[in-house]
């Protein structure tokens, strides 16, 4: 037999005994089945396993920066709540470690002021300390406002601007979507693997698995310094002088 013809057959061959191995069964994968999850309504609205942070009704969830025995005391009222700088920082009762966040904030139809002094405050994503430690993602008026590109509104605050600008004008409430990866740390302090974000800006992807430094430095460099475990999410009373923002519609899923 000629010597292409055998080869030809060996490849029918070959091929016949590859089809006989393989079967589409044997790349199903039937367990584990997932849970079932009822969405919202409309995107905004929290699905059946979310745990809500605000609810339109009160501030029950969360406390205050500086004494976390105490609770948080922005004003709420007509289902939103607003920033009270007297009182400082405000961040939730509860720890998480990785999750899927929602929330809404709005800057003031009257804002004035400009650049980092134009409705700034701050979504910590991890809270590993008072005052202002921890992870932050930037809240500013960037509609129409200058200022460092990697402290504009979803910053990943002096870390890594945003891929874009998907600011509304000011007095239109916005919306953060977050995909949260906490750092993890070894046994001796020593970093595994750093924090992740994945940020959509009114419906924009505006951080693409972004991989964080540590946690946000005003000066210097940011780093990883200290091990932490499941840490508070935290919202910034920033000392600006413009008006303060708002806030409403807050869930999270731990993942």
């Amino acid at each position: 037999m000629h010597k292409k013809t055998l080869a030809t057959a060996a490849a029918v061959v070959f091929s016949a005994t590859l089809f006989a191995q393989s079967k589409p069964e044997e790349t199903e994968v039937w367990e584990p089945v997932p849970t079932v999850v009822t969405p919202g309504k409309v995107n905004t609205d929290a699905p059946s396993d979310a745990i809500i942070l605000f609810d339109g009704k009160n501030l029950d969830q969360w406390a205050s920066v500086n004494d976390p025995s105490q609770p948080a005391k922005w004003k709420v009222s007509g289902g939103i709540f607003t920033v009270d700088k007297s009182t400082g920082n405000i961040q939730t009762k509860r720890s998480f470690n990785n999750y899927q966040l929602h929330i809404e904030w709005r800057i003031p139809g009257n804002i004035t002021g400009t650049g980092q002094g134009r409705g700034n405050s701050g979504l910590f994503l991890a809270s590993t300390g008072a005052g202002d430690d921890g992870y932050e993602l930037q809240i500013l008026d960037n509609y129409n406002n200058k200022t460092y590109v990697n402290g504009q509104a979803a910053s990943v605050y002096k870390q890594t601007p945003p891929l874009v600008n998907a600011n509304k004008k000011p007095g239109e409430w916005q919306v953060y979507d977050v995909i949260w990866t906490a750092p993890k740390f070894n046994a001796d302090g020593s970093l595994q693997s750093p924090a992740r974000v994945t940020a959509f800006f009114n419906g924009v992807l505006v951080q693409n698995n972004t991989e964080l430094l540590g946690p946000t430095q005003y000066i210097g460099k940011p780093s990883y310094k200290k091990a932490h475990g499941a840490s508070p999410i935290k919202l910034q009373a920033h000392g600006d002088k413009s008006e303060p923002i708002s806030f409403r519609n807050i869930w999270i899923r731990e993942l």
